[in-house]
């Protein structure tokens, strides 16, 4: 299974939002020169974040954006769902444009359902809060110094 970029830069916001104190605002200009990702793709991912409501974003001079959740209520199974576009694993796990010949007897497709099902199972048990314990080692990463 791979996450696409788009979730892939989902999870690292919030990564670097949850990492700074709660309520505190970044720029999204700042966020991108620390990843060395394309600001615009950020500000997509952080508009759509802020849709699902993760998110805040203030507006004007001295705005930003900031966690609107705190970090262990932000579930990363919920999210991946929420940003992966579709989990066709392979052809036949679309109902339109099903081609493989297999399909009526292919035993094939319910062993990759339960992985997926396992892989989502297991990205459920954790939350952003998981992934930031090491705030102080994350912090000398994202930031250049400890918070």
């Amino acid at each position: 299974m791979r996450l696409t970029l788009y979730t892939d830069f989902s999870l690292r916001v919030l990564i670097y939002l949850g990492t700074k104190e709660f309520g505190e605002l970044s720029r999204v200009q700042e966020i991108s020169d620390t990843y060395g990702i394309s600001k615009n793709h950020l500000t997509k991912v952080v508009h759509e974040l802020g849709k699902m409501g993760l998110v805040e974003t203030v507006r004007g001079r001295g705005g930003g954006v900031r966690l609107n959740v705190k970090p262990e209520h932000i579930n990363v199974g919920e999210l991946v769902r929420k940003t992966e576009d579709d989990f066709h694993l392979v052809e036949c796990f679309k109902p339109e444009g099903n081609l493989c010949v297999l399909t009526p007897a292919c035993r094939l497709k319910g062993a990759l359902q339960e992985a997926l099902l396992a892989y989502l199972a297991v990205l459920d048990q954790y939350t952003i809060a998981d992934f930031i314990v090491n705030k102080e080692e994350l912090a000398a990463i994202l930031f250049s110094k400890p918070l």
